[in-house]
């Protein structure tokens, strides 16, 4: 874990504490963090999930046939 100083605005902070739920400034700005990194992590998965849908990658399902296999 690195150890940083940094200037970090208390509006902003102490907002993004009441929508996390966290205590402390190391919790928030830990969960923050955390949570920008699921966000990218999602987004991305949905970017490969749309480049599936368009190379035609789900269209079995279009088969109600096929819909429970």
């Amino acid at each position: 874990m690195a150890n940083l100083y940094l200037e970090i605005d208390d509006e902003v902070l102490s907002e993004a504490a009441e929508v996390l739920g966290t205590k402390t400034k190391q919790d928030t700005i830990n969960a923050a963090l955390l949570d920008v990194a699921k966000r990218h992590r999602r987004l991305k998965a949905l970017e490969e999930l749309a480049t599936m849908g368009e190379g035609g990658d789900f269209d079995i399902l279009l088969d109600k046939d096929n819909y429970r296999r």
